[in-house]
């Protein structure tokens, strides 16, 4: 016999932590006396779960003995699940994206996977279910190749603990998703392009289910969320060296006592600050591309980029995935003008260092592409030996990626055409003034001299 009638349902339990809070809420029955429990974020999901056994006894089905739910609850072909649809949709964008792309993808489903999980009893830690993710759930290379055994056991849990994607029409769970788009576990807020992105690759999540016949529509679009970060690009200037810091720190990682890739990395910093170049393009750098006259300016071409995201995401055992130029076609570079300082600079480092492996400008130690770690060590190190310790704690050049922002600002304060800029640093005119509007060192002193000379007044004494 694989059904029963003997059936008992008990009311809503809330689950509460520690400090007093109402974590989720359980429904609890027993079928031919033995237990079923079923767990979920809000009241209202409950309480709809619990009316659905309670209608079918009243209606005398009988119970499965298995699943302990009446045969009418069984799942219907258009209530998908969140975690299957999330690997399906994860296996969908994996063949043309590229290895930051689907590191994104993944780590925003991620964020947002405890509120399609449910809380009951075996759950497994928090940091077990987040690791079988990243490792092998939404990574469709690694699932392909099949589970391991210390991990199958938590992929089950999560495929048969997994809500309805339709539960995104309650607003408790809304309420939820809003809460893990912008707050990370720790209850610290994400930084606003985090937020963005996380809500970006939700929003286009839902599309999916919606085009699969999941979900009805998309809710995103008509939810306004309060604690969303505003959508402005602009940069803090407080990460941006003005000119004497840029070049402090340049010198320094000459002279850095970070192994001996200090020499070696000089131009590929300098070639980030001069010529406004991003890391992952200044990796990519290839002596071909190089115009190096005798006297006075010359080019370089960026057509290649080399973005870190880790083996995990690229397939290919590397690193690092060859693509062509951020916001280009691949078949599309730009040209970069090379300042007679840097032309000077990029000499002196090839005729030192030579090139590496299909002519790349600037490689590590061992050959081969300079490694990120490297060139991390190295600048922290640089940062270490020329800002004071007051300094050194601030957001000030934190990263390599500070000096192409110091370039692009540089220009714009120099009174280069912004669409001029604009060529030279890949970007559109309209992203590069929102983007840079606050970076520009010395221009608010200018424009206080401006409206000075036009009120004509003159302090006393003067």
């Amino acid at each position: 016999m694989h059904h029963t009638f003997d059936v008992r349902i008990w009311a809503i339990k809330p689950r509460v932590n520690k400090q007093g809070k109402t974590t989720s809420y359980g429904v609890r029955w027993l079928v031919a006396g033995k237990e079923f429990y079923e767990s979920f974020k809000s009241r209202t999901l409950a309480d709809g779960y619990r009316s659905e056994l309670l209608s079918a006894q009243r209606r005398g089905e009988p119970f499965e003995l298995t699943s302990g739910e009446p045969t009418s609850m069984r799942r219907s072909a258009h209530d998908v699940l969140w975690f299957d649809l999330a690997c399906d949709y994860v296996d969908a964008k994996w063949p043309g994206s590229a290895a930051t792309a689907r590191q994104t993808t993944a780590e925003a489903l991620i964020r947002v996977a405890p509120v399609f999980l449910k809380q009951g009893r075996g759950r497994p830690a928090a940091r077990e279910i987040r690791s079988m993710l990243r490792g092998w759930a939404f990574n469709t290379d690694k699932r392909a190749e099949g589970l391991p055994v210390e991990v199958k056991e938590t992929f089950e849990w999560c495929a048969r603990n997994s809500l309805p994607i339709s539960s995104v029409s309650d607003p408790t769970v809304l309420d939820a998703l809003e809460k893990a788009v912008t707050t990370s576990l720790s209850g610290k807020r994400y930084a606003p392009s985090v937020a963005r992105k996380t809500r970006s690759v939700l929003s286009n999540f839902f599309a999916y289910a919606v085009k699969r016949g999941a979900l009805n529509k998309n809710p995103l679009p008509d939810t306004k969320w309060v604690a969303m970060p505003k959508g402005n690009r602009t940069i803090d200037p407080r990460t941006v060296p003005n000119p004497f810091q840029a070049r402090t720190l340049l010198n320094a990682v000459r002279d850095v006592s970070a192994g001996r890739s200090g020499k070696r990395l000089e131009a590929f910093f300098g070639v980030m600050y001069h010529a406004g170049l991003r890391p992952e393009e200044a990796v990519a750098l290839r002596r071909e591309k190089l115009k190096l006259p005798d006297r006075g300016w010359g080019t370089i071409y960026v057509d290649y980029a080399a973005p870190h995201a880790g083996a995990h995401w690229t397939g290919t055992g590397r690193a690092r995935e060859l693509r062509g130029v951020k916001a280009r076609d691949d078949d599309e570079g730009r040209a970069v003008p090379c300042s007679p300082e840097l032309v000077d600079l990029l000499k002196k480092h090839l005729e030192k260092y030579d090139t590496g492996p299909d002519g790349l400008v600037f490689t590590g130690e061992q050959g081969g592409v300079v490694p990120k770690i490297t060139y991390m060590r190295v600048w922290r190190a640089a940062r270490q030996q020329v800002l004071s310790e007051e300094v050194a704690k601030t957001r000030l050049a934190r990263r390599p990626y500070s000096l192409r922002h110091a370039a692009v600002s540089t220009w714009l304060a120099a009174g280069v055409d912004p669409a001029t800029v604009a060529r030279w640093a890949g970007h559109s005119v309209a992203i590069l003034l929102e983007t840079y509007a606050a970076c520009l060192h010395g221009q608010d002193v200018i424009a206080q001299q401006q409206v000075e000379k036009l009120l004509g007044y003159q302090q006393p004494g003067k």
